[in-house]
């Protein structure tokens, strides 16, 4: 079968085939040998395995089987053609007039079961993966392409061919509503996505067959590297190359240095993405991360469980993350509707899943997370969500600022603890907490000696690692897709983002979506009074000397070292790992640096940066409630103040929604000048429950609240010893078993 044994093979792509065909040619007397070559590479493609065609009917998989077969030099089947009608001595049409549509699919999967065939092309009917055993058997033996053809066409094309013979169709179904519903067959079954644009031709799905095959076999495209490796001849050090798994499970690299793909991420046709404007989120992820995550690490169908699992009945709306027009020219995306109200649920319900599949069978390990307020909760919740098995072997410990998040914040946290997670708190500030994080999971003594004592290997559940980052990419694309659903803009119509940020994940997710092709013109980093990064957007320079953190109304962003930005500079920086390394080398020693002028000045042309004070914050709030009754949390607050002064309202602007305001009750009554302000957290919900608030009160907030007072809290002075103390006594408690 095709496996990881055959990452080494070295696969034509499309310039390589140019270049062939021009040697083949324009110089004769080597036609014969590179002819020979090209086909045997081609063929390679199939070896003793098939390849195995699947899609709705009128989907093209003959037609397109036959061209693949002439190209690879290999037999063609059909399954229609070549195994049913030959086994039943009659047309399918005529075999599903007289038996019906359920007897026909038991007639139809027994024929199937009954055939085997190697090194080949084979068609299947559209109907064949409603049939489960029968596809099993089929599959053991190939790589299944699932042709996702516009349903447009489909119709168009059936209804030209007068087809009578579809299963379903003689019941009075509409061909649309069959080809719906047989979607959630086909995603159980396929290895390779083909997404189709409208109008392709059967010979450019052929060529995309090729391609996608050739891509799943070459795993050397979708290695990742650390932002501090060291360039060797023009190239990243293979020895430092890590697959997908490797980099979920490892969360930071050993150099100290953060994971991103060593080719990119891929880039979608406007025409793909205009295939995925009327899908649903989950539809969206798992097209978006299929293209990004390698199906011989995490497969379609796996990976569809997990988005199933993630963006499901846990999320408050059936949108996931819905767009809302505030106003003018500026759109709020909702990104709280997740159990812990944040936007860091959107990564979050989906990551521990992903963690759990990735991660051997055979150890134990605990995630170390450091919260500037959202995350704490948001990982605490989705790591209690595992199976039963998965929750005694992972477990939690997470990091938080005693006095540097709201109280609402710190009771959810607080609440959030679980069998499997334990929350401290730490008489510091986040930044302490992430340094001490670092610390832990790069040193390694620390790091050899857990393994030794307790069997338990060291993870990271913050945006430094890679599979908490990438699922905030969706979010990005699907709010444009929304845009352009809505009737707002067109494909290709630019937008701006403006982003409440700190530690640079949410932005630079946005920034990932742009280069896999949405239309995003600018993006506007919205800073509180620790406006570091908007210092270094307008200077180049990024200089911690002599800063203090300063308690604000905003506490998620209350961050005066971002680690994301490391992965941006690198980005820019066309993957200079030596300059990272140079630049946070010095960050380290220095407590500054200073971007070249090439950088800065790509800086400057993506981000504009600007920063709110406490005082605009709170008349935000008050300001859009009087106008709207929207309520804004404190940190859209200030995305929204920001975005007023800078952006040029001469294209729409989406301003991210990161978290429900109820997180923020007591500044939120502040700012609507409720005289009188409750102490108890529970109460001050009730009091803004009071107002018939717009978006409506949060339940799941509400509830999990009536939770903490069953659990303890923890605090710990700013000691890295002392915080290593507590891991170890929670891997006691935890994991009893020596290993």
């Amino acid at each position: 079968m095709f496996t990881k044994s055959m990452a080494g093979a070295r696969l034509f792509n499309q310039h390589s085939r140019n270049k062939m065909f021009h040697i083949l040619f324009s110089k004769p007397a080597a036609h014969s040998r590179l002819l020979k070559l090209w086909l045997s590479t081609l063929s390679s493609l199939v070896g003793e395995n098939n390849l195995i065609l699947m899609g709705p009917p009128g989907s093209g998989k003959t037609s397109v089987g036959r061209i693949l077969g002439h190209k690879l030099g290999c037999p063609v089947i059909d399954v229609d053609d070549d195994v049913l009608e030959k086994d039943w001595n009659m047309s399918v049409s005529n075999k599903l007039q007289e038996v019906g549509d359920e007897q026909f699919l038991e007639e139809e999967g027994k024929a199937l079961l009954k055939f085997s065939a190697s090194g080949s092309v084979i068609s299947l009917t559209g109907s064949n993966p409603l049939h489960t055993s029968s596809m099993e058997h089929t599959k053991k033996n190939g790589l299944v392409v699932y042709l996702d053809v516009n349903s447009q066409d489909i119709i168009e094309r059936l209804e030209g061919m007068k087809v009578d013979r579809i299963v379903g169709q003689k019941s009075g179904a509409r061909i649309g509503d069959i080809l719906q519903e047989r979607k959630h067959f086909y995603k159980k079954w396929h290895d390779v996505r083909v997404l189709c644009q409208r109008g392709d031709t059967v010979e450019v799905l052929a060529e995309k067959v090729i391609d996608a095959v050739k891509k799943y076999q070459n795993l050397d495209s979708d290695t990742f590297v650390s932002t501090r490796s060291q360039s060797c001849e023009g190239e990243m050090s293979q020895d430092k190359a890590k697959f997908f798994s490797d980099v979920v499970i490892e969360g930071l690299a050993a150099d100290g240095g953060l994971y991103v793909p060593k080719n990119g991420l891929p880039k979608l046709t406007a025409g793909e993405w205009g295939r995925l404007v009327n899908l649903t989120y989950a539809e969206r992820a798992q097209i978006i991360l299929e293209r990004c995550i390698h199906p011989t690490d995490v497969p379609a169908v796996v990976l569809g469980e997990i988005i199933e699992k993630a963006y499901g009945e846990n999320f408050a709306c059936s949108k996931i993350a819905p767009i809302r027009h505030l106003s003018g020219n500026q759109f709020i995306l909702e990104l709280f509707h997740g159990p812990t109200a944040s936007f860091k649920d959107l990564a979050l319900q989906f990551m521990p899943h992903l963690f759990a599949y990735c991660v051997p069978k055979t150890c134990n390990y605990l995630v170390l997370v450091a919260t500037s307020g959202d995350t704490g909760s948001a990982v605490l919740d989705g790591f209690s969500h595992l199976s039963d098995l998965d929750r005694r072997r992972m477990a939690v410990f997470c990091l938080y600022p005693e006095n540097g998040i709201s109280p609402i914040q710190k009771s959810q946290i607080i609440a959030c603890q679980g069998d499997n997670g334990f929350a401290l708190g730490v008489e510091s500030d986040f930044d302490f907490c992430q340094t001490a994080i670092k610390g832990i999971c790069t040193n390694p003594d620390n790091t050899g000696y857990l393994t030794a004592e307790y069997g338990t290997t060291l993870s990271t559940a913050n945006s430094i690692n890679w599979a908490r980052l990438l699922p905030q990419v969706v979010y990005h694309a699907s709010a444009y897709l929304d845009l352009v659903s809505h009737g707002v803009i067109t494909f290709g119509n630019p937008v701006d983002v403006c982003i409440p940020t700190g530690n640079f994940g949410n932005i630079l997710a946005a920034i990932y979506a742009k280069h896999m092709g949405i239309p995003i013109r600018k993006f506007i980093c919205a800073s509180n009074q620790n406006h570091i990064l908007t210092d270094f957007i307008k200077t180049g320079s990024f200089d911690l000397r002599g800063q203090k953190l300063l308690p604000s109304h905003s506490p998620a962003i209350d961050i005066l070292k971002s680690s994301n930005l490391e992965r941006y500079l690198h980005l820019i920086s066309n993957q200079d790992g030596e300059l990272v390394k140079k630049l946070y080398s010095q960050l380290q020693s220095q407590d500054n640096f200073q971007l070249p002028e090439n950088l800065f000045k790509t800086l400057q042309n993506d981000i504009i940066g600007s920063w709110c004070s406490e005082a605009d914050c709170l008349s935000a709030i008050r300001s859009v409630h009087s106008t709207s009754g929207y309520i804004m949390d404190t940190h859209t607050a200030v995305a929204k103040v920001v975005a007023d002064r800078v952006q040029d309202r001469t294209c729409p602007v989406i301003i991210s929604c990161t978290a429900h305001y109820s997180k923020f009750a007591p500044v939120i009554l502040q700012a609507l000048r409720i005289e009188e302000i409750k102490q108890s957290p529970l109460s001050q919900l009730h009091v803004l429950n009071s107002f018939r608030p717009l978006p409506p009160a949060h339940k799941a907030l509400s509830t999990k609240l009536k939770d903490q007072e069953s659990h303890k809290s923890c605090v710990c002075e700013a000691d890295s010893n002392r915080i290593m103390g507590h891991v170890e006594n929670y891997l006691q408690k935890q994991f009893l078993r020596a290993y």
